[in-house]
């Protein structure tokens, strides 16, 4: 595991979630805003002493300084990083266990609101693991967390330094590719068994040019409205749920 500079984790589903699923030493300190609900505040509390943690009370003000303003809900986290897998080993565990993983690569999603709703919805579908660039994208952040509901601390993300590159070593695994594009085959009939990869493209350029080319197949989604996208997170929460249905069919 690689790691970034120290962080925020705020907000009540997020600092909870965090508090109950992360080792002690992930978290450096509890902040507990003064007033808050008593039943909220003994619940922090009870986390706490389980995992031998010391809570600063402290004003709202202080709280809103450490999360820029934020929503934090009276609870703010600082821990000691967000952490990224290793692709490499992620892939060779996979293999090891036989497992045909369903993997999401983001060709640099820039709005942390967008990254952090889709590990949301990664983490209800069943997602094995997130791959995104090291430049020109949104990594892992506080925002992020609060976003993606704790979701961020259960659906693994890798960081890599070229996607086209990454994806060529993914199809000598075994990998098949598909990417999201305004033409293409109807998502509805996309099969998304087997090791798979879905590309969803950046919120303003979709999927560059040099990654496009490397799809096996392009997969759309039909729209008869007057407007004629989706927001990126709102997009990879419809082919989520087709890969969803494809994987685990009713009957």
């Amino acid at each position: 595991m690689s790691s970034i500079n120290e962080d925020f984790v705020f907000g009540r589903h997020a600092g909870i979630d965090y508090l109950k699923t992360q080792d002690a030493e992930k978290i450096n300190k509890i902040f507990l805003q003064k007033g808050v609900q008593e039943d909220f505040a003994n619940q922090v509390y009870q986390l706490a002493r389980k995992k031998h943690l010391v809570i600063q009370n402290a004003p709202k003000n202080k709280l809103d300084q450490l999360t820029n303003s934020a929503n934090h809900q009276g609870l703010v986290l600082s821990i000691a990083s967000f952490e990224y897998v290793d692709l490499d080993q992620l892939v060779d565990k996979f293999d090891q266990e036989g497992k045909e993983p369903f993997l999401l690569m983001l060709d640099s999603i820039e709005d942390p609101h967008n990254l952090g709703s889709i590990l949301r919805t990664c983490d209800a579908t069943g997602v094995d693991a997130v791959i995104i660039p090291k430049r020109r994208a949104s990594g892992l952040t506080s925002v992020v967390a609060k976003t993606s509901t704790g979701a961020i601390d259960h659906v693994p993300v890798a960081r890599v330094n070229n996607l086209v590159q990454t994806t060529k070593w993914l199809k000598e695994r075994g990998y098949w590719f598909f990417g999201t594009a305004m033409s293409g085959t109807d998502y509805r009939l996309w099969d998304a068994k087997g090791k798979t990869v879905l590309v969803i493209g950046n919120e303003g350029k979709g999927i560059s040019p040099l990654l496009l080319k490397q799809m096996d197949q392009t997969l759309t989604i039909p729209m008869i409205g007057h407007v004629q996208s989706l927001n990126a997170s709102v997009a990879t929460g419809v082919m989520l749920y087709q890969m969803f249905n494809s994987r685990h069919p009713l009957n």
